[in-house]
């Protein structure tokens, strides 16, 4: 049997390898393909953002109020999944999830007042909350039973289908209504879950290796544990502040302070996706190469330079510039403490500095809104340039804290 591990090891199939069991390599791909499909709807939406701000004819700040429902929705069942996920498993719950969030993403364009546009957001961060977190639990075990470290491709999927949402969206932009163009990715959405969920539903989660390994010692959100899960949660939280940030707010900079085109203002967040994808495809090799400290703190550092850039550029293509370098600076920050807090805590340390992490990109938008209001659109984003910053900071702080566990 030792002789028989080994060999497992030598070969493509084994932990450093590049293929899987069967029933793993299609988990793999069908777990990417819900991925990349909530990147895509969430996307697609994102981007028609000022096309229904004036069907709404909401103001800045009542169109922040309004997307509070998506923090507010999100938040709700991110509490909640964690219990369905152990009651029903998590990938019943993530092929329910998609076909839920496929239907409500056709809900935003049916409204005409900022209250309404509000309540049917509710709906719609639900399934997005509730989805985010079944997936992302699906994702460690899978990656708990390959042993390998594939997390960054499950992300990188997010971010391409988000590139393909927004890219879409400004193509279709001048020539589609946003009812017409949301109602058609519901129909996407309902034939992908349809493609790819009986492959979820007819194969379990893997086990843990972790859990099944009596030599590994079993790991508790305790003491300095949970402080440090914690604190991974919080620069999570501060990196997708950032992608919340930039997917409800970087086409309407773009359209209404630098009179950039819809299409064009379109390609804002999907420069700034396309970037994600590409330093999440690059992320193992990164992190091999810097290790995780400085992949945090040089991440953290250019998405600050690129989210400057970005927001007080004078000119549109300078702005895209911007975006597509914050991008890359912020691409790796999420996975990569998400990936500590489970190292430190296992499967719920995961799912407290995921939480945490998703309330920024949920909780973002209404902020910018508000401080858009109060200030300025431009000076609002720079918040995320801020924060970077102090995702750099913390993330140089927490290889301390670390090395004192």
């Amino acid at each position: 049997m030792p002789q028989l591990n080994k060999l497992r090891t030598a070969l493509p199939g084994g932990p450093g390898g590049d293929t899987a069991p069967p029933s793993s390599a299609r988990l793999r791909t069908a777990l990417t393909v819900f991925f990349a499909l909530d990147g895509f709807l969430f996307a697609g939406w994102v981007v028609r953002i000022p096309a229904i701000k004036h069907q709404t004819g909401a103001s800045a700040s009542t169109l922040g109020l309004a997307l509070l429902g998506v923090s507010a929705g999100a938040v709700i069942t991110m509490m909640l999944a964690g219990r369905l996920c152990r009651r029903f498993g998590n990938h019943p719950l993530t092929v329910v999830c998609g076909a839920l969030l496929s239907l409500a993403i056709a809900l935003p364009a049916q409204t005409h007042s900022a209250l309404a546009l509000g309540l049917v957001l509710l709906v719609f961060g639900a399934a997005y909350g509730a989805m985010n977190v079944a997936m992302n639990s699906a994702a460690v075990d899978l990656v708990a039973g390959l042993r390998r470290p594939v997390m960054p491709s499950f992300h990188a999927a997010f971010s391409l289908g988000g590139m393909l949402g927004a890219g879409l969206g400004g193509l279709v932009a001048g020539g589609l209504s946003p009812a017409t163009h949301l109602f058609i990715l519901t129909g996407v959405g309902l034939l992908v879950t349809a493609a790819a969920g009986p492959t979820l539903l007819r194969h379990p989660a893997p086990r843990a290796a972790t859990a099944a390994d009596p030599a590994g010692p079993p790991r508790r959100m305790a003491g300095r544990a949970r402080n440090l899960v914690l604190l991974f949660g919080v620069i999570a939280l501060c990196t997708a502040y950032g992608e919340g940030a930039l997917a409800d707010w970087s086409a309407l900079h773009l359209t209404q302070d630098l009179h950039a085109r819809p299409g064009v203002a379109a390609a804002g967040y999907s420069l700034f996706a396309l970037a994600m994808t590409a330093g999440r495809l690059t992320g193992t090799a990164l992190l091999e190469r810097l290790g995780q400290t400085r992949t945090l703190v040089a991440g953290g550092a250019t998405g600050a330079a690129g989210m400057l850039l970005g927001s007080l550029a004078p000119t549109t293509w300078l702005a895209l510039l911007g975006f597509a370098v914050a991008g890359l600076g912020l691409a790796n920050i999420f996975p990569v403490a998400v990936g500590r807090a489970g190292e430190l805590a296992g499967p719920s340390g995961v799912a407290v500095a995921s939480t945490i992490g998703y309330g920024g990109m949920l909780l973002g938008p209404p902020a910018i809104g508000f401080l858009a209001d109060w200030f300025s659109l431009p000076l609002a984003l720079t918040t995320v340039a801020v924060l970077a910053g102090a995702a750099a900071a913390l993330g140089y702080t927490a290889r301390h804290a670390t090395a004192r566990a």
